[in-house]
């Protein structure tokens, strides 16, 4: 009897264990504490290469030849080129369609546009 009890008083906590964590990993994948904005995006996933004007003056961003995000070849490509090159990657540049949402993808397609403008 006193096996029976010990399992009933467990029984509610992994329960409340159990629902608590399935409610709040989806959220971690989703992505909940990433930056919700295009330059925030850009800080977090880009700049370590591209550096955080766009131009690529970094140690990584000049050992691999990156293109200035300012250019007129860069801002010539249109957003699908763009969105496609982030999503599936080029040469050395990896892929982050595992790792961004569309939406966010769209964001830092603006960003890079807004880069061009300056």
């Amino acid at each position: 009897m006193r096996f029976v009890s010990r399992q009933l008083c467990c029984c509610p906590l992994f329960v409340i264990l159990f629902f608590s964590a399935a409610t709040t990993t989806p959220s971690l994948v989703q992505g909940q504490n990433a930056p919700t904005d295009g330059a925030g995006l850009f800080k977090a996933k880009c700049a370590m290469c591209h550096g955080p004007d766009g131009a690529g003056k970094t140690p990584m961003g000049q050992k691999l030849n990156i293109r200035d995000l300012h250019s007129a070849e860069v801002q010539k490509q249109s957003n699908a080129e763009l969105s496609q090159m982030i999503a599936q990657g080029k040469s050395k540049m990896p892929a982050f369609r595992k790792t961004l949402r569309a939406g966010q993808i769209k964001l830092l397609v603006a960003h890079i546009r807004e880069l061009g403008k300056k």
